[in-house]
């Protein structure tokens, strides 16, 4: 299987710190490179990340406040700059399209970037592949539109080699097996569905400023990674409330009911120093908890039974 990881840019929710910059987060997936959310200063954090402008095949914004998308238009003018070769797709909330245009185009530059728009009108799926599918599920913040993203791979169906081997079937029929859906076997009609069985694709969710809601939870349902906001910490929880942020131990709430795999905390408060108390307060609900900081690479998990 190729590279599957994150690659985390910034970490900041609002305001930038030392050592945060505005958020950014790139999903390596085999051949694509999911960029979410760049914020103010991800061209220069790619360059500290050893990411290249033409890594980027996808750049999904959740909405349009200025930590989450800023950044577009440096990202822009560079994968132009470096005659990045491919389309790049760009999926937002639709609602923001005058924003998407202002940034994509924010000061002069000789633009010969290969652009596809994906404006995002309500929640469903955006984009599939034969690979993947791409859905966009709306999120509670403070009354502007937002969306949350889930990738999935597809189902990948899986030979049982002690049936394979009870029914006598190996090398260059196995393989006639698969694409024909059945053989003739010692008389009689042999189907794949006797010798196989369909694993569930992987999956990773990325939610990002919201309330507690029913879209986080779709969302994050069954995600082997989850890349979650968690602004504050509980002591702050009605500032949580009234700017339309989780805590810590809302991202863990919503990956134990989810039955999610990893949680991955970010998008923190410039208030708080330290991420180590965020991984406390998640780890006393959901134990496989860790909190990202500007830089760090987590391969994605191994995938789950």
């Amino acid at each position: 299987m190729s590279a599957r990881e994150l690659v985390v840019l910034g970490t900041a929710s609002q305001v930038p710190t030392r050592y945060r910059n505005h958020n950014g987060y790139l999903l390596r997936w085999d051949g694509e490179g999911f960029l979410f959310d760049p914020g103010e200063g991800t061209q220069r954090q790619m360059i500290y990340a050893d990411v290249a402008a033409r890594a980027i095949t996808r750049v999904c914004i959740t909405h349009f406040h200025g930590d989450h998308c800023l950044g577009l238009a440096g990202v822009s003018q560079r994968i132009s700059l470096d005659g990045t070769p491919h389309v790049v797709h760009a999926y937002y909330p639709a609602s923001g399209q005058q924003y998407y245009e202002r940034l994509r185009h924010a000061s002069i530059y000789y633009d010969v970037g290969k652009w596809e728009q994906h404006p995002i009108a309500a929640s469903g799926e955006v984009e599939r592949t034969p690979a993947w599918t791409l859905r966009a599920v709306a999120l509670d913040h403070e009354g502007v539109d937002c969306y949350g993203y889930r990738l999935e791979e597809a189902p990948q169906r899986q030979m049982l080699p002690d049936k394979l081997a009870e029914l006598g079937i190996k090398g260059p029929a196995v393989g006639r097996l698969a694409a024909t859906g059945s053989i003739e076997v010692g008389g009689r009609t042999v189907t794949v569905d006797e010798v196989s069985r369909v694993r569930p694709g992987q999956v990773v969710a990325f939610v990002m400023d919201t309330r507690v809601c029913d879209g986080a939870l779709e969302l994050a349902r069954g995600a082997d990674m989850l890349v979650c906001e968690s602004t504050y910490l509980t002591a702050d929880a009605d500032k949580a409330r009234d700017h339309g942020h989780m805590t810590a131990s809302d991202a863990a709430t919503i990956a134990r009911d989810a039955g999610a795999g990893l949680l991955v905390l970010t998008h923190f408060s410039q208030r708080y120093q330290e991420t180590e108390p965020f991984v406390a307060e998640a780890a006393a609900i959901f134990p496989n908890a860790i909190a990202v900081k500007d830089g760090d690479v987590i391969a994605m998990p191994k995938r789950r039974a």
